[in-house]
């Protein structure tokens, strides 16, 4: 129980300092990907709706406290999006990578649509299309590619957890 808690608390951090530090100068056309986001879809997919709600709070807070000026935008994102992904925990396929970079792609979506109407249509900056196209989109595709690698990371480590905790439960 502590390992995967603590896990997924190194999972949380390595993402934010990926994210953080070694993306922002892989950015593409200013645009980096959103580890925080794969992060809080991975758990959310793949334990469920509470895991999904705790992470993405966790996460959404990290990078409130990393980038912006109003603590817990990016925390009530994260934390609504990993509520709803959490339903999908129902679909789970062992080996299958579709459904998540679906989850990861309309979610990115989603997340993109929720800033923009914080952040830019409250102050009256209609100029949708060009935030569109200049920095949903890129974001979108970005995080698809890179979240394949994270999230394909996250499965690998779960899966041995869970088989590390079986032999130490049949006593191996």
């Amino acid at each position: 129980m502590i390992k995967k808690k603590l896990t997924v608390m190194v999972t949380m951090l390595v993402a934010f300092l990926l994210q953080t530090t070694v993306f922002r100068h892989l950015a593409l056309s200013d645009v980096v990907p959103n580890l925080m986001l794969v992060v809080t879809v991975s758990y959310a997919y793949l334990r469920g709706r509470t895991s999904g709600i705790l992470v993405g709070l966790v996460c959404g807070l990290m990078l409130d406290m990393g980038y912006e000026s109003v603590v817990g935008l990016c925390g009530l994102a994260l934390m609504s999006i990993g509520f709803f992904v959490g339903f999908c925990k129902k679909f789970y396929f062992r080996n299958g990578l579709i459904l998540p970079i679906i989850l990861i792609t309309v979610s990115d979506l989603l997340y993109g649509l929720y800033y923009y109407i914080v952040a830019f249509l409250i102050r009256a900056k209609t100029h949708f299309g060009f935030y569109f196209i200049h920095r949903i989109l890129p974001e979108i595709i970005y995080t698809a590619l890179v979240g394949v690698v994270y999230y394909y990371l996250i499965v690998i480590i779960e899966k041995r957890i869970t088989t590390n905790r079986r032999r130490e439960e049949e006593g191996f």
